[in-house]
């Protein structure tokens, strides 16, 4: 399978991104968007095994991330969801994909995606929302749900160390981890690709930290009121939503989804948490890809001529 790197010009920035496959081919290429926000692709690397049918998929780092342009200087009010789906925008004309693309989100990706599919813009075929809240404060509500299951030390730990304001201490890592092997990757141990996500965002956690918190279940960031349930029904595309049986992206988060958008379906991984298209690799490609695959039988092709 061929691949191409490269970066597209985003205001005085740059942001890295990878083909996979040929943008040339008769199916529809999928745009994989990452999630954190201030992950990586790495972790979601496995989506390119979609390419094997013939369809070009497309990773990219989002800005602040990876391999794009790092801006640790910027504060709260650079770090917004318009950045985001501009940027994706930019990478969409730069790869003259116009004519017709697919989007698959993952968590914040997710997000991303809703917002970018509600703006109903040009050549969207279809949407894919993976393991992703439609509201902010549901997730915070559901992660303190969840968070409740664990064992009273740990929690306690995590408590301790928010009052105190010493999220980064080892401890408080530690008693993170409990709640990432039962809700985020039940893998152990993690996969590399995770792994170098992890150690990307601890590299630079300029993004997170601003727009989520210092963990997952602790967020105090801008995205903090995020929400887009009263926009959904403006998603005119099919949309798939997928996520795990352990998942943090519990039922209740993406309840709206599968409530509010027109055309929608869901398959839920019965063995996996945030991560299916990693705990169940297999099943969760040959579900995705058929729901592509129908998706192109269903709408025109775009057209392949492409520079």
């Amino acid at each position: 399978m061929t691949t191409h790197e490269g970066f597209a010009p985003f205001r005085s920035w740059k942001t890295w991104y990878r083909v996979t496959g040929e943008l040339t081919s008769d199916k529809t290429p999928l745009i994989v968007a990452h999630g954190g926000p201030g992950c990586t692709h790495d972790y979601v690397d496995s989506f390119k095994a979609l390419a094997q049918d013939g369809r070009a998929v497309i990773h990219y780092d989002q800005l602040g991330n990876g391999k794009s342009t790092h801006l640790p200087e910027k504060g709260a009010d650079f770090w917004t969801v318009d950045l985001f789906l501009e940027e994706l925008e930019n990478l969409i004309a730069h790869l003259k994909l116009d004519a017709g693309y697919d989007l698959l989100g993952q968590s914040w990706g997710g997000m991303l995606g809703a917002e970018f599919a509600i703006r109903q813009p040009v050549g969207l075929r279809a949407l894919i929302i993976a393991d992703s809240p439609a509201s902010m404060e549901i997730w915070a509500d559901e992660a303190n749900r969840l968070l409740a299951d664990l064992p009273q030390n740990v929690q306690q730990t995590l408590r301790a160390h928010e009052e105190a304001g010493t999220t980064d201490s080892a401890a408080y890592k530690e008693a993170s981890k409990v709640f990432s092997t039962r809700h985020i990757c039940r893998l152990q141990p993690l996969p590399d690709d995770v792994q170098r996500t992890n150690d990307a965002v601890e590299s630079d956690p300029t993004v997170y930290h601003t727009m989520i918190g210092p963990s997952e279940f602790h967020i105090r960031g801008t995205l903090k009121t995020w929400s887009v349930i009263d926009r959904l029904t403006a998603i005119e595309v099919p949309t798939l939503l997928i996520s795990g049986a352990y998942d943090e992206a519990t039922p209740a988060t993406m309840q709206p989804f599968q409530d509010l958008i027109p055309n929608v379906r869901w398959h839920v991984f019965p063995n996996s948490s945030h991560m299916p298209h990693l705990e169940e690799f297999e099943d969760c490609m040959r579900v995705l890809g058929d729901f592509l695959a129908q998706c192109d039988a269903s709408s025109p092709q775009p057209d392949v001529a492409r520079a």
